[in-house]
């Protein structure tokens, strides 16, 4: 699925406790570490504990903070930053995250991962009780429901706003004294927490942690909200009724492959993706070699080939410096996206029987593309194998997969769609296979799968004119 065009949501960081205005730095360095989760803006709000600061511009971690006038504008102990990709709301500076406003009970910043499912509603009643947005995003919602709220105290204000909402929510709040840490009842995006000496932080994936040096301590569990002050660390639940159903695609696509998510290595549930893949398709498939769609299905490949005990090649290389944005001039020149992101390497593919292991298939076009590419190699077979089952529905919980009539698998069965790639053979893991090899963490903990088999764990109600998916 490597140029599908399917998005990374978001990604989050905070941090409390850190020494020397060394906050925001932190918190860039962690951003850094998730830019694959949002590589259209990023941005910065920091504390001192009296005055907020805030720093954010369109484009990726590093050009944004390319200049170090930009950490001496963001000082405190404290931060939370953001980076995005716009799947709900308009793609501009004034969605850029986190958004800071100014309350009557001083400022607030917040920083989100997630989609909610009834934006569309709640968005409605507050503007007709008043309420006046200044972005298109779901977040803001958030912001003015804790604004609303009847309670006195900053916590009980963001768990009675917290209770409103429906959907995905990974969120960092933070005011001039205190970070709030809350993820959803039903945990669909990832959220953890670790430490660096006395400083407390927050992310994401741990990934972002292994580049600080900090220690993970846990993840953060569904419908669960953490306070840290002055005063040390709370921990509280929403009470609101709970629902595990973490997303899977964060396991088979989204997340790096170095990090820890529902209590196991991605890198792990991704071999064994694989293992169980190889065993589905070695019922029909016999091959001399097993290659990889570089980079997100490098694993899984692995797993094939211990598998199969099919030699792993490399088969495909992958320009890893080609822009994100690259315009083609000369539109008619209509494979050039791909070849531009892959080259054979002739040797390895001619003459023998090829599997190709890729992640996921969404929308098709871009796989028939690199079949073309593979067949110039003279390969003398081309098996593909994904290692997930087909995707047949949109998700509302922060991906950007497009509409069901967009979704190849929706309107081609497997068969058909071999014929149309005009491959020898095409075999999808199973939904059974896939979960079984990510149940792996000590809680069991449950899984959307609604993209590949239409349950959502929730009543869904589309927002309506929206991409259906993250913030």
């Amino acid at each position: 699925m490597s140029l599908e065009n399917i998005k990374d949501f978001c990604g989050i960081f905070g941090v409390f406790g850190a020494p020397n205005d060394l906050a925001s730095k932190y918190t860039y360095y962690g951003l850094y570490a998730q830019q694959h989760r949002g590589q259209e803006s990023a941005g910065i709000v920091s504390s001192d504990g009296e005055k907020v600061h805030s720093y954010m511009k369109m484009g990726l971690v590093n050009d944004v903070f390319k200049k170090a006038e930009s950490f001496e504008k963001l000082k405190g102990h404290m931060a939370i930053g953001h980076v995005r990709y716009s799947t709900t709301g308009e793609s501009s500076e004034f969605n850029i995250q986190p958004l800071l406003v100014k309350t009557g009970f001083g400022h607030l910043a917040i920083a989100h991962n997630g989609n909610l499912i009834n934006a569309h509603t709640l968005r409605k009643d507050l503007e007709s009780q008043g309420s006046i947005f200044r972005t298109t995003t779901d977040s803001e919602i958030l912001i003015h429901l804790i604004a609303k709220s009847k309670f006195e105290n900053l916590e009980d204000k963001i768990i009675d706003a917290v209770s409103q909402i429906k959907g995905a929510f990974s969120v960092a709040i933070m005011s001039e004294t205190q970070l709030f840490i809350v993820r959803d009842p039903n945990g669909f995006r990832p959220l953890s927490y670790a430490k660096k000496d006395s400083t407390h932080i927050f992310a994401s994936e741990t990934c972002a942690f292994d580049l600080l040096d900090a220690e993970f301590i846990k993840e953060i569990k569904p419908g669960e909200m953490i306070i840290v002050d002055s005063d040390g660390v709370r921990e509280k639940e929403i009470p609101v009724p709970k629902n595990p159903s973490f997303c899977i695609f964060e396991l088979v696509y989204f997340s790096r492959p170095d990090s820890k998510l529902n209590g196991e290595c991605v890198d792990k549930v991704r071999r064994k993706f694989g293992k169980k893949l190889a065993e589905e398709a070695l019922k029909t498939v016999d091959a001399d070699i097993v290659i990889s769609v570089p980079d997100s299905s490098n694993t899984a490949a692995l797993g094939f080939a211990s598998a199969s005990n099919i030699k792993f090649e490399i088969g495909l290389i992958r320009n890893h410096y080609i822009g994100r944005t690259f315009i083609n001039p000369e539109q008619n020149m209509r494979d050039l996206s791909v070849k531009l992101k892959f080259n054979t390497v002739g040797g390895v593919l001619k003459g023998r029987k090829v599997v190709v292991v890729d992640d996921s298939i969404v929308r098709g076009t871009t796989l028939k593309k690199l079949v073309k590419l593979l067949k110039k190699a003279e390969p003398k077979e081309i098996h593909i194998c994904i290692s997930s089952p087909p995707v047949k529905h949109p998700c509302y919980y922060g991906m950007n997969f497009p509409t069901s009539e967009e979704l190849i698998a929706n309107h081609m069965s497997p068969a058909e769609l071999k014929d149309w790639l005009k491959v020898d053979s095409l075999t999808y893991l199973s939904v059974e296979s896939m979960v079984e090899a990510a149940e792996v963490s000590l809680d069991k903990s449950g899984f959307c799968t609604a993209c590949f088999t239409g349950n959502y764990p929730e009543n869904v109600l589309p927002t309506p004119n929206s991409k259906q998916s993250c913030q």
